[in-house]
C-alpha cells in the first residue's frame, strides 16, 4: 500500500493541527501514525481499524489526539489540540496488521507499509 502524508508544520504550544495520510493500492486493516523526535526512537501514537473504526491511543496522546478515517477518501485524520513541545517530531503514517496495532506496545517494526514522513514543531 502507498501512504501518502500531509499537514505538517509550526504551530505554538496550546495549538492544533490536522494531519492527513491518503492510502491508496491494496486494502488497509490498520492505519497509524507514529513519530519520532530528534535523537529518540520512533515510537507510536494511535491507530485505526479500518473496517470497525476502533482505535488504539498512546497514553502520551490521550484525550489530545484523535484519529478519524473517511473511507470514500481512503484518507486518516490525525486530529492534535492542545500540542506541547514535546509533540515535536516527525509524524509517520503506518499501516500494517489489526492484531500488530491493536496491542499495548507498538513497536515500530509491526509496521508492514510506511509513508513519507511530516515534520510537527510545536514552540513554546
Amino acid at each position: 500500500v502507498q501512504l501518502q502524508a500531509s499537514g505538517g508544520g509550526l504551530v505554538q504550544a496550546g495549538g492544533s493541527l490536522r494531519l492527513s495520510c491518503a492510502a491508496s493500492g491494496r486494502t488497509v486493516s490498520a492505519v497509524g501514525w507514529f513519530r519520532q523526535a530528534p535523537g529518540k526512537e520512533r515510537e507510536f501514537v494511535l491507530a485505526i481499524n479500518w473496517s470497525t473504526g476502533s482505535t488504539n491511543y498512546a497514553d502520551s496522546v490521550k484525550g489530545r489526539f484523535t484519529i478519524s478515517r473517511d473511507i470514500l477518501k481512503n484518507t486518516v485524520y490525525l486530529q492534535m489540540n492542545n500540542l506541547k513541545p514535546e509533540d515535536t517530531a516527525v509524524y509517520y503514517c503506518a499501516a500494517g496488521q489489526i492484531s500488530r496495532f491493536f496491542q499495548r506496545v507498538v513497536p515500530a517494526t509491526y509496521v508492514a507499509d510506511w509513508g513519507q514522513g511530516t515534520l510537527v514543531t510545536v514552540s513554546s
